[in-house]
């Protein structure tokens, strides 16, 4: 319906939603950042339901059905809920053109708005100064990590991406950063418009050992919590952030320290560092950016020995294709390289014609591993299990739209021959 995909302005957005007359009246946390956003939005979900609150949340993209965008209770909602919303929308907007992603977060937005929710939290696409969930004014904003990502849009650096995401902040209110060194852009907006900063390390910090871990902020602590049961050494600072949100929101919405340790112990977040078990042993993530993809290379590491790293990888072209590829090629013993759907997709040939080019070394600095291209997800990883031995390991990363195309017919449950 809009003439480009990608329209970077507020004022479309602003202007249907006042026609609409949509507005929340229960509390409404914004997540923002480069990377860590949905892990957030998932932790704040969780320990908002075990405390006994009915939470809705919107968060994007969808790893298979697009329904996954919008959760009320925990759940995805009937694709038949969203029909009167978007409805309204069209109806609403006149002769005003909305992206697909502005007439989707106008339609869900609709949707939680009319449900009888005590939280609503959503989830920033693509920035924060321009981003359609901006034209909604946050009671708390979180800010997680801040890495280069979509910088043809944000800007060639961490100053220039934190100032966008620092828009998402308003005046007077609680504004939590979980980025432990954030730019200094989003430190010298906060102060610029007034708003209730509270730092990683200053306003709330965390410490443990390898069983445990606490978190203290302005007033309140958490002692002996089990770790996340979202894996990965970088969830403890999304978990911390999370638990700020909620301490500067605690007038109106009162946690208990048991529903911290429950919604902990409890979520899920399908394609973040997620461990299928099997043989071989399949891990899906999402990452997509360099920053992204070095969290995932550490977190290999603490996994333990496996004789083999078979990489599934499919990746659209605008990312940083070569920073990604130069921190898994330490780890790649043989590269399975897949089309994706969409014009945005980086054909699989072209991908391998960029390796080709790096000529990165494999594992242990021997040469380059060996390349396969493959028409989707589904016959790429079909291609890394019969090459596997049942002790080895396959990851898949690189998109969303990669870890979607493996779970789009349910969960891959690997069983790799043995060898005699």
């Amino acid at each position: 319906m809009h003439p480009i995909s990608m329209d970077l302005s507020l004022e479309r957005t602003v202007e249907v939603r006042r026609r609409l007359g949509l507005g929340f009246q229960v509390p409404v946390i914004t997540v923002a950042g480069t990377n860590g956003k949905g892990s957030t939005c998932a932790m704040l979900e969780a320990v908002a339901l075990q405390a006994g609150y009915r939470v809705g949340l919107y968060q994007k993209p969808e790893l298979v059905h697009f329904e996954e965008r919008c959760r009320i209770g925990g759940q995805p909602v009937e694709a038949a809920a969203l029909l009167p919303h978007f409805a309204a929308v069209d109806a609403a907007r006149g002769d005003i053109t909305l992206t697909k992603f502005e007439f989707t977060t106008l339609a869900i937005a609709r949707l939680l708005a009319e449900a009888p929710l005590d939280l609503v939290i959503l989830e920033v696409g693509l920035g924060g100064r321009f981003d359609a969930v901006n034209a909604f004014d946050a009671d708390c904003a979180v800010i997680t990590s801040i890495a280069l990502d979509h910088m043809e849009y944000l800007g060639p650096d961490r100053e220039s991406i934190g100032f966008e995401k620092a828009h998402v902040m308003r005046p007077g209110r609680p504004a939590v950063v979980g980025d432990p060194q954030p730019p200094r852009s989003v430190l010298d907006h906060a102060a610029a418009i007034g708003a209730d900063l509270w730092l990683a390390g200053r306003d709330f910090r965390t410490q443990g050992d390898r069983q445990q871990w606490g978190w203290s902020g302005r007033a309140r602590r958490f002692h002996g919590l089990a770790y996340p049961a979202l894996r990965g050494a970088n969830q403890l600072l999304n978990a911390a952030a999370a638990l700020a949100a909620f301490e500067a929101l605690h007038e109106r919405l009162p946690i208990t320290a048991q529903a911290v340790r429950a919604g902990f112990a409890l979520v899920e977040l399908p394609g973040r560092f997620q461990i299928v078990p099997g043989q071989p042993t399949l891990v899906l993530d999402v990452a997509h950016n360099p920053h992204a993809v070095a969290t995932l290379v550490h977190n290999l590491d603490q996994m333990g020995f496996y004789p083999r790293t078979h990489v599934v990888f499919g990746a659209m072209a605008d990312k940083d294709l070569d920073g990604m590829l130069e921190r898994l090629a330490p780890l790649a013993d043989s590269w399975h390289l897949c089309d994706l759907p969409g014009s945005r997709a980086a054909r699989a040939e072209a991908l391998r014609e960029r390796l080709a080019a790096l000529a990165l070394p494999g594992p242990g600095g021997r040469a380059p591993a060996p390349v396969q291209t493959h028409p989707d997800p589904s016959a790429a990883l079909a291609a890394a299990v019969g090459a596997a031995d049942p002790a080895d390991r396959i990851v898949a990363l690189g998109s969303f739209l990669t870890v979607g195309g493996l779970l789009r017919h349910g969960l891959p449950r690997l069983s790799a021959p043995h060898v005699d």
